[in-house]
């Protein structure tokens, strides 16, 4: 579909409006500032567990799939 992003591989393909996947792109970029930052701005691990589901929280997992999502996002928005 014309100005939509196609996410996939996994179970089944996804297309989301082209400026969705650019919010959400940015998104993740931030989040991955605000995981990595040292200081006041920087996402608590209760916060990490919080964005996990209540998971166990593996901090540096997260923060290299919110990188790595940001980083697809913006290759398949380029």
């Amino acid at each position: 579909m014309p100005g939509s992003t196609t996410l996939g591989p996994g179970h089944g393909v996804d297309a989301i409006e082209h400026l969705d996947a650019l919010r959400m792109m940015s998104l993740m970029k931030e989040l991955h500032r605000l995981l990595t930052v040292q200081g006041a701005d920087r996402i608590t691990d209760a916060q990490v567990a919080a964005l996990r589901g209540g998971e166990a929280h593996d901090r540096e997992a997260f923060t290299d799939w919110v990188e790595r999502v940001a980083r697809d996002l913006e290759k398949a928005t380029a």
